[in-house]
C-alpha cells in the first residue's frame, strides 16, 4: 500500500497541545512539539475502531503476543535477543524517565545528563529529590557526540543514574558501538546505572547508520540498563500512551517497578491494540515515513544550512532539527520566526542556548512555506 504523506490534515481546534496550546494566530505554522502531522497508518486506525465498536472500555491487560512481537522485532531489528519477562510495559515514555531518576539512588544523590537534551532529562531529577549533574555534547567531524573529558570531570561519588538519549534529541546522532561502549566503561568504573531512551531508535536518516541498543553491547551493559522504547514517535500515537521498560536485572527491574507502583495507571486497550498493530502489520508504512522524512530533511538541510549565520548538522535519525542560530546576531531570534509565522522550540528549553529545535515531520508542502517564512525574517 502506498501512504500520503504529502495530505495535510487541518488539526486546528482538536485540542492538539502542539496546535492549540499556544494560541497563536491562525495561520501559523506550529513546529515545536514532537508529534508528526502525518495520518497513522490505515490497519492501526482499523483495530481501533474495533476496539471503539465494541464499546467496553474497562481494564486491560498487556497481551502475551504484543509482549511476543516486541521481543520478535528487537531481535529482527537490532540483533538484541531479549527475554519477555524483561519488559515493564508502561503507559508513557516521560513518566518511566522520572520513575528511573526515582528508583536509582538515595535523595540527594546525583543524576547525570549530557546538554542539550531533551528537556525531561533535566526536570526528573528535581522531582524525586535527585541532584542533577551535566556536562556539554561536541561537535566533531559534523556530527554531535559525548565530550568524556567533561562527563570525568562532571562524575561525582554521589553520582547514581546516567540518563541516555540514543539516538539523541535534540542534535539527531545515532552513537557508533566504540561511543556507547567508551560510555558503558566510564559508567562501569564509577558504578553508574544508564536509563537509556530509546524512542527514536526506528526513525533512522542515514543509511550507513544504525541503531544499537546499549544493553544489547555486552552482559555488562546489560545488567547495568534500563532501555525506554515505544511505538508512539514512530507510528504517531503518543496521545494512546504506550511504553516499555526493557530491564534484564532483576534487582533493577524490581527497583523501577516499586517506584512506579501507585503512580501509573494501567495501560488502555486502545493503546495496546495500536502498540501491537503497529509493531506487527505497519512496516511497510514505517519505511514509507523514514524516506519521506530523509526528502523533508535533505530539503531543509539545503535550504537553512549556512543561510545567513544560520547552521545546521545533517541529523543521523529523528525528525528534529537542530538549528545553530548564534551566526545570526539576533538575540530574539524565535520571536521573529513566530512573528513571520512559524513557532519553533527555543534551544533554552533544552539546556541549548541560541539554538532553534524544528519539527519537519509534516507535509512538504506546510515544511516549503515554514522555510520561505524563516528565511523572510534574515
Amino acid at each position: 500500500m502506498q501512504y500520503n504523506f504529502d495530505e495535510v490534515i487541518n488539526r486546528k481546534n482538536t485540542d492538539s497541545f502542539k496546535w492549540d496550546f499556544f494560541n497563536d494566530p491562525e495561520d501559523t505554522i506550529p513546529m515545536p512539539v514532537a508529534d508528526m502531522d502525518f495520518r497513522s497508518a490505515e490497519p492501526i486506525l482499523e483495530a481501533l475502531r474495533e476496539v471503539t465498536e465494541h464499546g467496553v472500555f474497562g481494564y486491560s491487560m498487556v497481551p502475551e503476543v504484543l509482549k511476543d512481537v516486541f521481543q520478535e522485532r528487537l531481535q529482527r531489528l537490532y540483533g538484541w535477543k531479549t527475554e519477555k519477562d524483561w519488559q515493564v510495559w508502561i503507559p508513557g515514555l516521560v513518566p518511566a524517565i522520572t520513575a528511573s531518576c526515582r528508583a536509582i539512588g538515595e535523595i540527594g544523590e546525583g543524576v547525570i545528563t549530557s546538554i542539550p537534551v531533551y528537556h525531561p532529562f533535566h526536570l526528573a531529577p528535581n522531582y524525586v529529590g535527585k541532584k542533577l549533574q551535566t556536562f556539554p555534547m561536541k561537535e566533531i567531524d559534523n556530527r554531535w557526540t559525548f565530550d568524556f573529558e567533561a562527563l570525568e570531570k562532571a562524575i561525582t561519588p554521589d553520582t547514581k543514574l546516567f540518563m541516555l538519549c540514543n539516538p539523541y534529541n535534540p542534535a539527531g546522532t545515532v552513537f557508533t558501538k566504540e561511543e556507547l561502549e567508551k560510555l558503558v566503561d566510564v559508567c562501569k568504573k564509577h558504578d553508574i546505572v544508564i536509563c537509556s531512551d530509546e524512542i527514536h531508535c526506528d526513525l533512522i536518516l542515514d543509511e550507513n547508520k544504525k541503531h544499537i541498543p546499549i544493553a544489547s553491547l555486552s552482559e555488562e551493559a546489560t545488567n547495568m540498563t534500563i532501555t525506554l522504547l515505544a511505538p508512539s514517535k514512530t507510528f504517531n500515537i503518543a496521545g494512546l500512551g504506550c511504553s516499555v521498560a526493557i530491564i534484564p536485572n532483576p534487582e533493577l527491574r524490581k527497583k523501577f517497578e516499586d517506584a512506579k507502583n501507585g503512580f501509573f495507571p494501567p495501560l488502555t486497550r486502545h493503546s495496546l491494540v495500536a502498540a501491537l498493530v503497529a509493531y506487527r502489520d505497519c512496516e511497510d508504512w514505517r519505511l514509507q515515513l523514514v524516506d519521506y522524512l530523509k526528502a523533508n530533511h535533505d530539503f531543509l538541510y539545503q535550504e537553512l544550512n549556512g543561510y545567513k549565520g544560520l547552521k545546521m548538522l545533517p541529523l543521523e535519525a529523528t525528525y528534529l532539527a537542530w538549528i545553530d542560530a548564534r551566526g545570526t546576531g539576533i538575540a530574539d531570534i524565535q520571536e521573529k520566526i513566530l512573528k513571520a509565522g512559524v513557532r519553533l522550540m527555543n534551544g533554552n528549553v533544552f539546556m541549548g542556548e541560541g539554538f532553534l529545535r524544528l519539527n519537519f515531520a509534516c507535509p512538504k508542502s506546510v515544511l516549503e512555506e515554514a522555510v520561505k517564512r524563516i528565511k523572510s525574517i534574515l
